[in-house]
């Protein structure tokens, strides 16, 4: 069981679905990431998506690009995102942690180094979007090896002849995308989301969490209510690239978070 799995039976238990928040280690800069990271759990995030900056992040729009920018100009470090890890593990033990990003810088510090780091620092899934399932023995089987979780993406494109495969090593949570395209674009909508967790459900005991396109309370409830929860990334990152202090963030995730755990 790693940190993902016991928080996702803690919810059920409690019968609440999961909110997941998404932010950008380093944006905009260290120590402003950090105090925001660790206001998460605080602010009603279940699990922490932290955003690992890369140079070409192929998946991500202008608000998410604008953010890993930010963050490499300022230093931002696969060591210094680990090392933040480690800093938030000091006050914080349970929240799950999952890393996104994308695998050049993994494959750059070689995958069994990487392991290690990812597992010392208290890292417990990676989202990695460029390493499709056919290459599962480059990074998906080690990383569970290792005990770490590995989420797989599924969208609307991932027809029921694909979607086996996608499943196939996947494990923590399903990543489902509820609109085609890159992040930030578009608006989630229950009743398209619906049928499609459910298809997903109809073939695999993983939570199915939906991404891509919530921005409100309203939608995140509306989203967490069709699913086994949600994530918010781009409006968040937005947020605090708007000028507004950690402090006013955390208010508006824990906005977002109430309304998934009003689902």
């Amino acid at each position: 069981m790693t940190r993902i799995d016991t928080r996702f039976a803690d919810l059920r238990a409690q019968g609440k679905k999961a909110f997941v928040a998404y932010v950008m280690a380093g944006d905009p800069d260290v120590e402003t990431s950090l105090e925001l990271v660790q206001g998460l759990p605080a602010a009603g995030v279940d699990i922490i998506e932290l955003g690992l900056p890369f140079t070409d992040p192929m998946a991500d729009g202008e608000t998410i690009q604008l953010a890993g920018q930010r963050a490499l100009e300022g230093g931002m470090t696969l060591d210094r995102t680990l090392s933040m890890v480690r800093t938030f593990r000091e006050g914080d033990d349970t929240t799950p942690i999952v890393l996104m990003g994308y695998y050049n810088p993994i494959y750059s510090r070689g995958v069994d180094r990487f392991l290690v780091q990812a597992r010392e620092a208290g890292i417990d899934g990676l989202i990695i979007v460029d390493l499709p399932p056919e290459e599962d023995d480059e990074l998906c089987i080690p990383a569970q090896k290792a005990g770490l979780n590995f989420i797989r993406l599924a969208t609307p494109t991932t027809d029921d002849r694909r979607l086996p495969k996608v499943l196939q090593n996947t494990s923590g949570f399903v990543y489902y995308v509820s609109i085609t395209g890159i992040t930030g674009a578009g608006a989630a909508q229950p009743a398209d989301v619906a049928p499609e967790v459910a298809r997903i459900k109809a073939q695999t005991d993983l939570p199915v969490i939906v991404g891509f396109g919530i921005r409100t309370p309203e939608a995140s409830e509306g989203i967490a209510a069709v699913a086994d929860g949600c994530v918010v990334g781009s409006a968040i990152v937005a947020e605090l690239a708007s000028g507004k202090s950690v402090t006013e963030v955390l208010d508006f995730v824990r906005a977002l978070a109430d309304g998934a755990h009003r689902a």
